[in-house]
């Protein structure tokens, strides 16, 4: 299966230094909304998250918050930032998107959402019962209503079957290929989820914000502001900190065919870019 690495959309957090643990504490840093978009053969197109949306580039305080807006420094405006946009700069009908696998509803991973109404949204169970009951005020603010108002055809799951790599993970999603996996990973929302795609080559692993940046799994330390963001809005700090160690030992095991990314680290989805163009330049449809 191919699979097409885009950003929607950019943010710019405050200090540079703090985001990425490195540069200046004047600049602003970048993180991206990392989203994935795969060709299959009987499934049609199938989105990975979806980022920010058509309408929230148009109208970002409005419907996703003035706090929101200001501490992610969000680069809003143009259109050509939301998956919608991207799907048709590469050549596809948007119709074509039949399925959403979504790693969790906050609102920079769901914002999209209604941009494909006619999409089946994967979510497991947990998720989608928070993202519409929003038990706490931080889970008030992190799901917006807006993303959900046009009524998504759900289809939640929770049964897991057959380990992966020695994680629990759910291999029959309806209408879904075999190669496309969710993997149940909570802690920072209570139903998140990693996403696992085989490409035929190598494994794909979006962690969503099970961590949010490239050091944390490294070794190299987790940047303070991303570190200290990340432990506040956690629904469960606990299982965010054993998710690291947990996705830090996979990713050291299986560093010759499994690539593991998470949502919002730019290095991580620059180089995967840079390895997409390398290995399968762009093909005009």
């Amino acid at each position: 299966m191919r699979v097409h690495h885009l950003d929607c959309c950019t943010m710019c957090p405050y200090p540079e230094r703090l985001v990425h643990g490195r540069g200046s504490m004047l600049r602003r840093g970048r993180m991206v909304a990392h989203c994935l978009l795969v060709e299959t053969a009987a499934s049609g197109l199938v989105l990975v998250d979806t980022g920010i949306g058509l309408e929230d580039l148009a109208a970002p305080v409005a419907r996703l918050g003035r706090g929101f807006v200001a501490v992610t420094g969000l680069v809003a405006g143009s259109p050509k930032m939301s998956a919608f946009e991207q799907v048709k700069a590469l050549g596809f009908d948007p119709r074509e998107v039949r399925h959403i696998l979504v790693t969790h509803l906050d609102l920079d991973h769901a914002g999209g959402l209604a941009d494909f109404p006619w999409a089946k949204v994967h979510v497991h169970v947990a998720e989608r019962a928070a993202a519409l009951d929003r038990p706490t005020v931080m889970e008030r603010n992190r799901y917006r209503r807006v993303h959900f108002a046009h009524g998504p055809d759900w289809a939640p799951y929770a049964q897991t079957g057959e380990p992966w790599k020695g994680f629990a993970a759910v291999r029959e999603l309806p209408g879904l290929p075999p190669e496309i996996l969710a993997i149940p990973l909570a802690g920072h929302t209570r139903g998140h989820a990693c996403v696992a795609v085989d490409t035929g080559s190598r494994w794909l692993l979006h962690a969503g914000d099970a961590y949010f940046s490239r050091r944390t799994l490294d070794g190299t330390g987790t940047p303070f502001g991303l570190g200290l963001f990340e432990q506040t809005v956690a629904i469960d700090a606990a299982r965010v900190r054993e998710n690291h160690a947990r996705l830090g030992e996979l990713a050291r095991a299986h560093s010759a065919d499994l690539s593991v990314f998470s949502a919002h680290d730019c290095d991580e989805f620059d180089a995967l870019r840079a390895d997409q163009a390398r290995v399968a330049p762009p093909v005009a449809r």
